[in-house]
């Protein structure tokens, strides 16, 4: 809604150039002197309500907002008090303050009973569409956002016309109709690139573009606008458009490459959106921070700004279940994935949330669920071909061939994905794409190109600040370079360790709980495994795989670990049940990695040991001299030729 022109007094009259100049702080401040002295008519108030919205002070614009309410009534303007107190219902249904929103609506509706069709019925209409998209009826919800427009146009108010448009625009491209959509939202911020709409509504119009933009992984145009944005907030002298605005912004320029300065951008951000008590625009916000510090390996930050946002509200998926998946625990991370897809119906949110899925479910084990999420991804993409899109379609399906053993198919898939990442400028995820093609090459031996994309990737990392991910591609060459080296015999005694029924405790004690309980049993054992010299060759989400050099120091140390767990249950009253095996062999060793059949007899010996205890073979225990151990009893393990004796040992 235009504001009128302020009376002639001499505060009036510099507010006035104030507010024309966007020096928000200084015209609040006339405004309110002004207001001290009783001299702020109807107009005047909504100028005050404009000035405190963009210093921050929320709160003070709806009041003012409320008195220009008011002073219409008393002037007998019944049009511009009806039209405010529709933008009041919005600004309380933003705030979730539902009842109040009612209450402001239905005062809107008495006003415009029985009166000529005017501007006002402009801003009805879009009250009414917002009140039908929250009761589930989008279509009414379009036809009313086309009803504000046609009003809107007619009795040339170009701010609620743009309204209009991007509310059109929004509903048509959440159901699916996107060129549509975004045609109508492009008129709209066309009309805020020309200096059309008041400040207020020119940001609303960027921001809506961008996050439309964001949503469908439209990253082209997304950057289209973020560029038009920020000319704008130079020119108009507006330090960024305060709120979910500044976020999106962040969002496109981490895609970009520059996380570092995204991250000074949300922590403004998050600030800015603090002061205006925007609850849903803040969930995103942190959730953006978040996702950009797990990025930069900043684990404990990353998931302080992901709680903050669940707290918020909003899902902090997948970048959550991506952060327990990078520590190791895939049932914690496995879970959080499949909950979140399976409370999300909107089909560009699940286009977010598949590649984590198709990523996790592969190395939990469930391959046919990471095939039907990169086939769904396919189905999405299929409705908006946008070339971020059409690079995440590429991506999971190269995952997928290449879990399913058709390194040639996922080699194709993986090259055009980096194609189409290239063609967004989203180095991050062409790094990945990048590193997950040299496992490709490496499967069809294709050594040399894998080193090179496995080097290529780890410079972008380096580049970019992404401090896990390099790290992850460094130990990758350094297989790498292990794999190529002359094998040798080592004898070595291997334990295996495993929680038993990991998947029923998560289950039962939920999500979180798990995390930390799983956080715990790591950072114990490994402490264990140290102080009696063991070498961690791999964790096995639940468990560990262990070389040492003796047979006795294996054994003692499994000892350890069992008590360990004992008094954890004495303190604390419950620790993991853990079983373990331990085998005494010679296998051959690559670099840090060893291999052989009897790495498998250590495994299988394991696999048959319950909960809490520590299974050996019995050659293992005679290398170790006595032991409290049970008789020897011959077993049977998969794939080895003839009985094994194994014993339990006491060491309790």
């Amino acid at each position: 809604m235009e504001i009128e022109q302020l009376d002639g007094s001499a505060d009036l009259v510099a507010a006035r150039d104030a507010l024309e100049g966007h020096r928000w702080q200084e015209a609040l401040d006339l405004l309110i002197r002004a207001d001290r002295e009783g001299r702020l008519g109807a107009s005047d108030l909504q100028a005050l309500a404009q000035a405190a919205w963009f210093t921050a002070q929320p709160d003070l614009a709806v009041e003012a907002r409320e008195r220009a309410f008011k002073a219409y009534i008393v002037d007998g303007n019944k049009a511009r008090a009806a039209a405010i107190a529709f933008e009041l219902s919005r600004e309380y249904d933003n705030k979730r303050k539902f009842s109040i929103a009612s209450a402001w609506a239905a005062r809107g509706e008495r006003l415009v009973e029985g009166e000529p069709e005017g501007f006002a019925h402009a801003y009805q209409a879009l009250s009414k569409s917002l009140a039908a998209e929250h009761a589930g009826d989008v279509e009414l919800a379009i036809r009313l956002g086309g009803r504000a427009v046609e009003l809107g146009t007619r009795f040339e108010d170009a701010d609620i016309r743009a309204w209009g448009l991007l509310q059109q625009g929004r509903l048509l491209i959440a159901g699916g109709r996107t060129d549509e959509g975004f045609h109508l939202l492009e008129e709209a911020t066309i009309a805020a690139v020309n200096g059309e709409l008041n400040p207020f509504m020119t940001g609303v119009a960027y921001c809506c573009m961008i996050s439309s933009c964001r949503d469908t992984t439209d990253y082209r145009r997304a950057s289209e606008w973020t560029e038009a944005t920020s000319r704008w907030c130079e020119r108009q002298s507006i330090n960024g458009f305060p709120g979910i605005c500044r976020v999106h912004r962040a969002e496109i320029v981490a895609l970009h490459g520059a996380l570092d300065r995204a991250e000074q951008e949300l922590r403004q951000a998050t600030t800015e959106l603090a002061a205006y008590d925007a609850t849903s625009p803040l969930g995103d916000g942190f959730y953006a921070l978040g996702e950009i510090r797990f990025r930069l390996g900043d684990l404990k930050g990353a998931e302080d700004a992901l709680r903050q946002a669940h707290a918020l509200g909003r899902i902090p998926q997948p970048a959550l279940a991506l952060m327990r998946f990078s520590e190791g625990k895939i049932t914690a991370a496995y879970g959080a994935i499949r909950s979140a897809l399976a409370e999300t119906r909107e089909q560009w949110a699940r286009a977010r949330m598949l590649p984590a899925q198709v990523e996790i479910a592969i190395a939990a084990g469930d391959p046919a669920t990471a095939r039907a999420s990169a086939e769904e991804l396919g189905e999405i993409s299929a409705v908006y071909d946008s070339p971020a899109l059409r690079g995440s379609k590429h991506d999971t399906l190269g995952r997928v061939l290449l879990a399913e053993g058709d390194a040639e198919g996922a080699r194709r898939e993986l090259q055009s994905g980096i194609g189409q990442w290239r063609e967004v400028g989203a180095p991050y995820e062409l790094a990945r794409d990048r590193a997950l093609m040299a496992s490709a090459l490496q499967q069809l031996g294709r050594d040399d190109e894998a080193d090179l994309e496995l080097g290529a990737a780890r410079e972008e990392f380096h580049r970019l600040g992404a401090v896990r991910d390099e790290a992850a591609a460094a130990e990758a060459i350094r297989a790498a370079t292990e794999r190529k080296a002359t094998p040798s015999i080592a004898h070595k005694t291997f334990m295996f360790t495993d929680i038993v029924a990991s998947t029923n405790i998560a289950a039962a004690i939920g999500d979180e709980a798990w995390e930390h309980l799983l956080r715990w049993h790591d950072d114990t054992l490994r402490a264990v495994f140290v102080d009696h010299g063991g070498e961690v060759v791999t964790s096995t989400g639940d468990g560990f795989f262990v070389a040492f050099d003796s047979a006795s120091a294996a054994i003692v140390c499994a000892t350890a670990v069992q008590r360990a767990l004992a008094e954890q249950r004495r303190t604390h009253g419950f620790a993991p049940a853990v079983r373990i095996g331990v085998h005494s062999a010679v296998a051959t060793r690559r670099g840090s990695d060893y291999s052989g059949k009897e790495v498998h007899v250590a495994a299988r010996i394991a696999a048959l040991a319950r909960g809490g205890e520590i299974l050996a073979s019995a050659a293992t225990t005679a290398l170790a001299g006595p032991q409290p151990t049970s008789e020897p009893r011959p077993v049977s393990l998969k794939g080895v030729s003839g009985d094994v004796d194994v014993v339990s040992i006491a060491w309790n």
